[in-house]
């Protein structure tokens, strides 16, 4: 599994973490889409703003392998902001490789591109 170093481990200053530390013994938890309904929490959307924001400061346009990325936060953007690379894809795989739709996340979280 691959360890994306320097990126941040969690939302600053709550519990939503963005990396694992080790491979889940039990297997590999799948990346599924799950939606966005508009009554999430204020804490969640900010938790996905961030999370998108580190993604977009650490890889961009480029395609990335999914390594030790929380898959928990990942399916909240997967599917519409987060696309996969490979056909077919694995979504339980630590090697997956994905890929940022830039403009349906500059969309869905402008405050990610700025600054």
């Amino acid at each position: 599994m691959l360890k994306h170093r320097g990126f941040p481990g969690r939302l600053p200053g709550t519990d939503f973490q963005f990396i694992i530390r080790r491979p889940n013994p039990k297997g590999v938890t799948p990346i599924t889409r799950r939606e966005r309904f508009r009554d999430r929490k204020p804490a969640d959307k900010r938790a996905d703003a961030g999370f998108m924001k580190a993604l977009v400061e650490a890889f961009g346009d480029q395609p990335f392998e999914r390594g030790n990325l929380d898959a928990g936060r990942l399916s909240w953007l997967f599917g519409r902001e987060v696309l996969p690379v490979d056909d077919p894809f694995d979504p339980e795989s630590y090697e997956s490789l994905l890929v940022i739709d830039v403009e349906a996340a500059r969309r869905s979280f402008p405050e990610a591109f700025e600054g």
